[in-house]
């Protein structure tokens, strides 16, 4: 990764979503390689890596504000003058896009066109990646690793969402940022986990949640096959795509799945009995009877990103779980810095 410490040092990146569970992790990971990073979020939760990490006093800027609202976005990304635009802010979840639809759908399409629109009037941006999800397909519930090519579409609110911005960034690639010189891609990640994530309505933190406290994590659907990938491997994905659309432009402009191997699609039962083994604690409940639609059997091709970019995934199934449990078990006995723990995780990462 040093070719990425060489690229990165120096430069100015706005990322939208930077107080996020990814969001926290790529925000240290860009100070750590000397970029200057504004972010553009939400406030962060009480319990949440962004404060852990205290990474507020890291970053050259951290805006608390919201992607919907144009006016606020427009004046820090113009001011901040970024040569790359990562936008991650969403509303990330499939149940609460059942429980507010319309939140959902202003976040993730007109959210995502006002920073298309942010980008395209700050007269600095060469770079754009928008990070998407692997729940953009048209998911036929069959066992087929979907490519990029494949249709798009989305049974829940969350899922049509991101089908609906994957379609904006097509149009705006074409419309807009080829004439202009902004090279633009989108970047679909499978199921990430690792330390830090106090998510609500997520499977790790769940279990975590449910170890602090004594109880049993009930699993709503424990026969789920999920891409599980550390939270490190797409971040590393993103990086390397905004790197290659910087200096080669047009050639990077689509969008990439970023996945891990056939090894790692494993269901969520599987997932949970492995994290409890390594976290060393915890017990778990199936609770089947689920009141909302949630894809079955979900799988990604990362093909088109190992060949293109030179990128491919550096944990097996095993290794993104300990390191996950293993975060965890620090943050819960406080053995160590965690501060120092996450950026040591992101040091050994790198140099794999």
């Amino acid at each position: 990764m040093s070719n990425l410490n060489n690229f990165y040092y120096g430069k100015k990146v706005f990322l939208t979503g930077h107080t996020g569970f990814k969001g926290a992790w790529l925000s240290l990971w860009l100070v750590k390689m000397g970029a200057k990073v504004s972010g553009f979020s939400l406030a962060p939760e009480k319990e949440s890596l962004f404060n852990i990490l205290d990474l507020a006093s890291q970053l050259e800027e951290s805006t608390i504000g919201d992607i919907r609202d144009f006016v606020l976005l427009e004046k820090k990304l113009k001011n901040f003058q970024p040569e790359i635009v990562i936008h991650m802010a969403a509303q990330a979840l499939v149940r609460p896009s059942y429980a507010d639809p319309r939140l959902t759908y202003e976040t993730n399409v007109i959210g995502t066109l006002n920073v298309f629109e942010a980008a395209r009037k700050a007269g600095s941006v060469e770079a754009l990646v928008n990070i998407t999800t692997d729940k953009c397909y048209e998911n036929k519930e069959i066992n087929h690793n979907y490519r990029e090519d494949d249709p798009l579409g989305g049974y829940d609110p969350y899922s049509s969402s991101k089908a609906c911005a994957e379609i904006l960034t097509s149009s705006y690639r074409r419309s807009f940022f080829e004439k202009e010189g902004i090279s633009l891609a989108s970047a679909r990640a499978g199921n990430v986990i690792g330390g830090g994530d106090f998510s609500s309505d997520r499977i790790i933190p769940d279990i975590f949640r449910a170890i602090r406290d004594g109880k049993k994590v009930e699993l709503r659907s424990p026969h789920s096959i999920r891409p599980w990938q550390h939270v490190l491997e797409p971040l590393s994905g993103y990086l390397t795509l905004a790197k290659n659309l910087y200096e080669k432009g047009k050639n990077f402009s689509k969008p990439y799945n970023f996945g891990p191997d056939f090894d790692a699609e494993k269901n969520v039962e599987t997932l949970t009995k492995n994290f409890i083994e390594k976290i060393g604690n915890g017990a778990y409940e199936i609770n089947a009877n689920a009141d909302l639609h949630e894809a079955g059997i979900l799988k990604l091709d990362n093909n088109r990103a190992k060949k293109e970019l030179s990128w491919k995934p550096k944990l097996s199934f095993d290794e993104a779980i300990f390191w996950t449990a293993d975060w965890y078990k620090n943050y819960l006995e406080k053995k160590s810095d965690i501060q120092k723990f996450t950026a040591d995780q992101i040091e050994i990462f790198s140099q794999k």
